[in-house]
């Protein structure tokens, strides 16, 4: 008996349909497009007279993908009909580089001698090789605690998505920022921890691919401004210095990007836009606050620093001023001292070399001086290691020796060159 495509149509319309006892699997399962997969059938029992299959979710015309007459091997395309598919006489059905658009529920109606149809159904999933995907952001630099991060993962593929932080899989934190479908990631009020590399992943049983990665930069700070001296927080102290000598400040603080820097000494600001104060021959007129400004251009905001700077107890340089400076025969000249030592213990004038017999006087610690033998009688001690010398004589020019010892011991020794000019 040889059956039409219209009388198979016919008959499947008019008689009842029976339960399928017959089962549908893809082969192989999990096909990737462009694979060659057939829809396998197991189960089929009796003498079949024909086969239709269906690409659809009911036994519609509409989804007719073929009609096979098994007596004669005829097959019929039907309006589902791609040009890809193709009724095996076991009654599976081939489709040769399935496409993702292959996918979706299959109908298999066979039809035996007794005109009863049996009907079974399978379903079929083309997964597609994917795409590179996209990261899409609202901003690539924010700063922190004030911007929102927003990153959605853009691919034409409904497939899976995943996403990684630095190379590896997303923390926990920034994960509960994720929609509900994972392709978007809002962060409120970025934190710097959450600066780095974002990338995202598509996937699916046969294929992945993964996003170039997107830079994130958070900008913050500048925070924990402090002022370093070798190395050292000083940032508060006081910072005692000897005469002459030098010193270098270095300011520091958490911030990205790098800070500007302003320097300022006693509220002044210096031409410095450096990250260190270089502080040379320290004198009394160097006394003072430093304080270093860090200003963030990105964020707006600004921290600062300060130190005071003071010359050491033993610093002040001492120096000897003959007044006047220029004394003439019977004249008083004071050789006055400045700078002298404030913990000072002991003074000696001299008159010529640092040397005993060459001694004029020295001061005790009581206050009091002795002469010594040196002493001509003219010449008187102060508190302030100056030293009076009364009705000059020509004699009385030449060198003069002072030497001082601190309550630390330290000694220094100054000389002075005195000139007498002759009474005209």
């Amino acid at each position: 008996m040889a059956l039409t495509r219209c009388s198979w149509l016919f008959l499947s319309a008019t008689f009842l349909s029976a339960g399928a006892d017959f089962t549908i699997t893809p082969e192989p399962a999990q096909p990737a497009e462009g694979d060659n997969v057939t829809l396998a059938v197991r189960g089929l029992t009796g003498e079949l007279l024909a086969y239709s299959w269906y690409a659809g979710p009911t036994l519609s015309l509409t989804y007719l993908v073929a009609s096979y007459i098994v007596s004669t091997g005829d097959e019929t395309p039907g309006p589902a009909h791609t040009g890809r598919e193709a009724v095996l006489p076991d009654g599976g059905l081939h489709i040769q580089g399935a496409l993702p658009g292959h996918s979706g529920t299959y109908i298999l109606q066979t039809l035996n001698r007794q005109l009863q149809t049996e009907v079974g159904y399978g379903h079929l999933q083309v997964y597609e090789m994917l795409a590179q995907p996209v990261v899409m952001a609202n901003s690539t630099a924010l700063v922190e605690r004030r911007d929102t991060l927003r990153l959605v993962c853009s691919s034409p593929s409904p497939a899976e998505v995943r996403w990684f932080f630095n190379g590896e899989a997303l923390p926990i934190a920034i994960r509960l920022g994720q929609s509900p479908d994972g392709r978007a990631l809002t962060r409120h009020g970025v934190r710097r921890e959450e600066a780095g590399a974002y990338q995202c992943e598509v996937w699916n049983p046969v294929s992945v691919s993964r996003s170039e990665p997107v830079n994130l930069t958070v900008y913050y700070g500048p925070e924990r401004v402090a002022i370093l001296q070798d190395s050292t927080t000083r940032t508060g102290c006081t910072i005692k210095l000897d005469f002459n000598t030098s010193l270098t400040l270095w300011c520091v603080s958490q911030s990205c990007p790098e800070p500007e820097y302003v320097w300022a000494f006693n509220g002044r600001a210096l031409k410095n836009g450096q990250d260190h104060l270089n502080i040379s021959s320290m004198t009394a007129a160097q006394e003072g606050t430093y304080t270093c400004i860090a200003k963030n251009p990105k964020t707006l905001l600004s921290g600062s620093a300060s130190v005071v700077i003071k010359l050491s107890a033993a610093a002040a340089a001492m120096t000897v001023v003959p007044v006047p400076t220029r004394p003439t025969e019977g004249q008083d000249v004071t050789l006055t001292v400045l700078g002298y030592p404030k913990d000072l213990l002991v003074y000696a004038w001299y008159r010529g070399p640092a040397s005993e017999p060459n001694r004029l006087l020295s001061q005790l610690p009581s206050g009091n001086w002795i002469a010594g033998p040196a002493h001509t009688g003219r010449e008187v001690g102060f508190a302030n290691c100056s030293l009076l010398v009364q009705k000059l004589n020509l004699t009385d020019a030449g060198r003069y020796t002072l030497k001082t010892v601190t309550v630390q011991g330290k000694t220094e020794t100054l000389e002075v060159e005195l000139q007498v000019a002759l009474l005209e």
